[in-house]
C-alpha cells in the first residue's frame, strides 16, 4: 500500500457515527426494539416508492437518481408491527427515553443542546423506509473529542429512526424486514478536523467508547455502523456509506486518497491527450455471430448492443484506481444502476469470447483511433440506453478529476459507487410530530468505561487485562449487579467473560444465556448455594436448556453446594480407595487425588475447602 503525505495532499476527513439505542420501544411508536428472524414474518406487502418536491420546489439529486431504478419494495411484517410502521397512522410522540440517552450522550462530547428540537423528514427512495422518508431532528451540537493527534470537534447529533433491514434481492426489486425499522438511532457528525487515517479510526474509537458508556446502546454487528467524508486538496468531498468495523476506517481512507490521487493522474493524462466522449452508438451488427455467451444471450432475447468511444482512454480504463478496481470498474458501477450485468470495454478485449476481429469492427463503427477506448454495454434495449449513458456520464466526470458522490464499503476496504451525493432539498418538516424541549438537567453524566477499567482494578481488584475486558462488555452491566449481591469481583468477571468465552471454544450455544441466567447464578453463588467449581457446568446446562431458571439447571445436574462433611466423606472415600499410593507417596500424591475428588464432587464444592480437607486426610495416614 502506498504511503502517502496526507498534509502535502491536503487530506481533509470526517466521520458520521451511526448508533442504535438499546431502548424498551421504538422511536415514534411503542413497538419493541427485538431483532427478529425473517422466517417468523407471518404476513407481507408492498411498496413502489417515488420522490416528492421539498418546499422551495426542489428534488433531491440522489432520490431522483434512485427513483431511475424501476423496482418493488417487499416488506416482511411480524406479530409486533404497528400501524406506524406500515406506514398508514401518523407517529407518536419522541420516545422520551431515546431522547434521554441521546442528552446523556450530548454531556459526554460537551454539546450544547438545543433549546427545541423540531422533527424533520429527510427523503429516502431506496426501499429503507415505507413512508419513504426517514424522520430525523438535531439534539445538540458544537461538542468535542481529544485524539493523540489534536481535537476533533463534533459539528452535531441527530435522533432519527433507524431504517428497515436489507433480507435480500428479489426478481422484482427488494425485500426489507420491518423489525429494525423504527428503533431510535443517533447520528453523529465530526467537523473536517481529521487529518489522517490514523486519527479517522482513532476518533471513531473515542466517540464508540463513549457510546457505550451510557450502558443503553445495543451490541453486535448492524448496531454501529460508520460513514466516512473524505477528500485531497484537488479531488473532492466523497461520502462512504456503511464502514461496519472500526479495523476498517483507516484502511477506507487511505484507499479512498489513493483513488482520487489516480483519477487526477488520469484526468490529467486525458488532459494531455485531448481526452473526449462521444455519443452512444448501436452495434449490435458488430455481434451477430458472435461467440461471446453474454453479448449473443442479450441478443438473441431481443437485446442491444450500445457502445460509446471514449478519446484518449486507451489504456486508462483498465488502470487500477484501487485494489483490484480499475476505471472501468466505475464505469460498470455506473451501468450497473440501471440493471445491467457489466461492461466490456477494449483495455481488456479480445476476451469473454470476443474475438480480435470483433474488436476490430467495434472500433471502427464508433470510430475510435488507437488512442481511444471503447465501452459496450448489452442488454435489452432499455437497460443498455440507460446503462451506456451512465457511462458516457462516469467517463465525462473522468475528464475532470474526482466527482462529488456517495460510495459503499466493501469488505476489503475499498467502495464502490453508490449514487450522487444528497443535498438540502431533501428534508422538510414533519407535520405530526409536536416539538420537545429537551432538558440535559433531568439526566446524568455516566460514568466514563476508561475510568470504569480503573475503578475495576482499584475497588475490586482485578488485573488490567480483566477489567478491560468487563467494562467494555457487553456483559458490564451484569458484573456490576454481581458484585452488589455479593459474588466475588474476580469470579463475576470471570464469568460473564473468561468462562463464557470457554464454553464459547467448546460450541456450547452460549448465545442462548440471557441476563436472567447470569442473575439466577449469581444468586446461587452469593448464597452458597453453588460452588464456583460449578460455574461452567450450570451454565453450560442452562445454554443447552435456555427454558430452565439457574435454580431449575441446578437441581437437574444436582450442582447444590456441598457441605463440609459431605465434602469430608468424598475426600475420603477417594484417600481410602487410593491408600497404597498415599503410603508410598505422602503428599507426593496430592495432586492426583485433587483431581479425583474434585470429580467425586462434580463441582458441589469450592476447590479450596477440598485442597484443605485432602491434606489433612492424606497427613493422618502419612
Amino acid at each position: 500500500m502506498t504511503d502517502y503525505d496526507y498534509e502535502d495532499l491536503g487530506l481533509v476527513a470526517g466521520l458520521e457515527i451511526h448508533q442504535q439505542l438499546d431502548t424498551e420501544t421504538k422511536l415514534f411508536c411503542q413497538c419493541p426494539t427485538t431483532i427478529r428472524e425473517p422466517a417468523a414474518s407471518d404476513r407481507s406487502f408492498t411498496r413502489y416508492l417515488h420522490p416528492t418536491k421539498s418546499e422551495l420546489g426542489e428534488i433531491d439529486a440522489a432520490a431522483l437518481e434512485e427513483s431511475m431504478v424501476d423496482r418493488e419494495f417487499e416488506y416482511l411484517a411480524y406479530d409486533t408491527t404497528c400501524l406506524v410502521e406500515e406506514d398508514d397512522e401518523p407517529p407518536h410522540r419522541v420516545d422520551r427515553e431515546a431522547m434521554e440517552v441521546a442528552l446523556e450522550i450530548a454531556q459526554l462530547m460537551d454539546m450544547t443542546v438545543v433549546d427545541q428540537t423540531h422533527v424533520m423528514r429527510k427523503i429516502v427512495v431506496d426501499g429503507s423506509n415505507t413512508s419513504g422518508f426517514q424522520r430525523t431532528m438535531l439534539v445538540a451540537n458544537d461538542g468535542e473529542i481529544d485524539t493523540s493527534e489534536g481535537a476533533v470537534g463534533i459539528e452535531d447529533m441527530m435522533l432519527e429512526e433507524e431504517s428497515a433491514q436489507r433480507v435480500e434481492e428479489t426478481d422484482a426489486g427488494v425485500r426489507f424486514s420491518l423489525d429494525r425499522l423504527g428503533i431510535p438511532l443517533v447520528e453523529i457528525g465530526t467537523k473536517p478536523d481529521i487529518r489522517s487515517p490514523e486519527q479517522a479510526r482513532e476518533a471513531a474509537e473515542r466517540i464508540g467508547m463513549l457510546l457505550r458508556s451510557t450502558g443503553q446502546v445495543k451490541r453486535g454487528l448492524g448496531t454501529i455502523r460508520q460513514d466516512v467524508n473524505v477528500s485531497i486538496a484537488d479531488g473532492a468531498r466523497v461520502e462512504i456509506k456503511g464502514v461496519q468495523s472500526l479495523d476498517d476506517i483507516d484502511d477506507i481512507v487511505r484507499n479512498e486518497v489513493g483513488r482520487q490521487v489516480e483519477l487526477l493522474a488520469i484526468a490529467e493524462e486525458l488532459a494531455e491527450r485531448g481526452g473526449a466522449v462521444g455519443d452512444p452508438v448501436d452495434v449490435s451488427d458488430v455481434f451477430a455471430d458472435t461467440d461471446s455467451g453474454v453479448i449473443g444471450g442479450a441478443l438473441s432475447a431481443g437485446g442491444t448492443a450500445m457502445a460509446v468511444r471514449l478519446a484518449g482512454f486507451d489504456g486508462l480504463v483498465g488502470r487500477e484506481i484501487q485494489p483490484d478496481r480499475r476505471l472501468g470498474t466505475e464505469l460498470a458501477d455506473h451501468a450497473k444502476r440501471h440493471g445491467a450485468g457489466g461492461i466490456f470495454h477494449t483495455d481488456e478485449l479480445p476476451a469473454y469470447g470476443v474475438t480480435e476481429a470483433e474488436v476490430e469492427d467495434l472500433r471502427a463503427a464508433v470510430g475510435a483511433e488507437p488512442q481511444d477506448a471503447v465501452a459496450l454495454v448489452a442488454d435489452d434495449p432499455e437497460t443498455a440506453d440507460l446503462a451506456i449513458e451512465a457511462v458516457v456520464e462516469r467517463a465525462e466526470d473522468a475528464l475532470a478529476g474526482v466527482p462529488e458522490e456517495t460510495r459503499d464499503a466493501n469488505e476489503d476496504g475499498t467502495t464502490r459507487y453508490l449514487r450522487p451525493l444528497p443535498g438540502a432539498a431533501r428534508m422538510y418538516p414533519e407535520t405530526d410530530v409536536p416539538p420537545v424541549d429537551p432538558d440535559p438537567s433531568e439526566v446524568e453524566t455516566p460514568e466514563l468505561l476508561t475510568e470504569k477499567v480503573e475503578r475495576y482494578q482499584s475497588e475490586f481488584g482485578l488485573d488490567a487485562g480483566l477489567a478491560d475486558q468487563v467494562a467494555y462488555g457487553r456483559r458490564m452491566p451484569l458484573f456490576e449487579r454481581a458484585v452488589e449481591m455479593g459474588v466475588d469481583p474476580t469470579l463475576a468477571a470471570g464469568t460473564v467473560e473468561s468462562t463464557v468465552t470457554e464454553l464459547r471454544r467448546d460450541d456450547v450455544p452460549v448465545e442462548n444465556l440471557t441476563d436472567d441466567h447470569f442473575v439466577g447464578l449469581f444468586a446461587l453463588l452469593a448464597d452458597g448455594d453453588l460452588a464456583k467449581e460449578g460455574v461452567p457446568d450450570l451454565l453450560t446446562a442452562l445454554a443447552e436448556n435456555p427454558g430452565l431458571s439457574a435454580d431449575e439447571a441446578a437441581e437437574q445436574e444436582d450442582l447444590g453446594s456441598a457441605g463440609e462433611d459431605a465434602v469430608r466423606e468424598a475426600v475420603s472415600e477417594v484417600v481410602e480407595r487410593n491408600a497404597d499410593q498415599v503410603e508410598q507417596e505422602g503428599m507426593g500424591a496430592f495432586s492426583a487425588l485433587m483431581g479425583e475428588c474434585m470429580g467425586a464432587l462434580r463441582g458441589k464444592a469450592d476447590g479450596d475447602v477440598v485442597s484443605d480437607v485432602l491434606r489433612e486426610e492424606i497427613q493422618k495416614r502419612a
